[in-house]
């Protein structure tokens, strides 16, 4: 089985070579990452932002191996220098700081978000609450397991950075739900 995205490309551009559309599928989507990084509400010591949902979004609808590829891409970007990271951040630091396990963990959700995908658990609104909610409780992990370190309290980090998320990531999590078996239904 295919996800969206791939199945979308070669319906629209049939005779584009398969690595031409692979490399401008992972870099749109780090590029759609990176515009809901910008979608943000300053908090310390991690915002809420809407890269969660973006990277929900970007596994299912790429595919694990695309998914995760975009991922890397979007980090490397910003740690490069633009301005791809929450609020407009980039740099070398952020992949030290309090956001870096969340980044890191959002490597792992594209991947398995994409996975889950690759298997149809995303063409309909009854199942695809699963890929949605494995995604993002692989970023929780990440990001918590790393802010636990930083501030030297894993009740500190539940407090900071979890609690914080979850209604709103609730709420990005049924969005994703129906919006993707919503456009295959759309595509069909």
């Amino acid at each position: 089985m295919t996800t969206l995205a791939p199945a979308l490309s070669i319906r629209l551009f049939p005779r584009a070579a398969n690595w031409l559309r692979n490399l401008a599928l992972i870099f749109a989507g780090s590029l759609l990452v990176a515009a809901f990084a910008q979608i943000e509400i300053p908090t310390q010591p991690v915002p809420i932002t809407g890269q969660t949902f973006a990277v929900l979004l970007v596994g299912a609808l790429l595919g694990s191996k695309r998914g995760a590829a975009a991922m890397v891409a979007y980090i490397a970007q910003g740690a490069l220098g633009l301005p791809f990271f929450a609020g407009g951040a980039s740099g070398m630091g952020i992949l030290s700081g309090a956001t870096a396990g969340y980044l890191l963990g959002f490597v792992g959700a594209a991947y398995a978000v994409g996975w889950l995908a690759e298997r149809g658990l995303e063409r309909s609104v009854r199942t695809s609450i699963l890929p949605f909610l494995v995604g993002t409780v692989i970023i929780y992990v990440f990001g918590v397991a790393w802010l636990s370190i930083l501030l030297m309290s894993f009740s500190k980090a539940i407090q900071f950075g979890l609690l914080p998320f979850l209604v709103g990531d609730l709420i990005k999590l049924i969005a994703a739900a129906i919006a993707l078996p919503s456009a295959w239904q759309f595509m069909k």
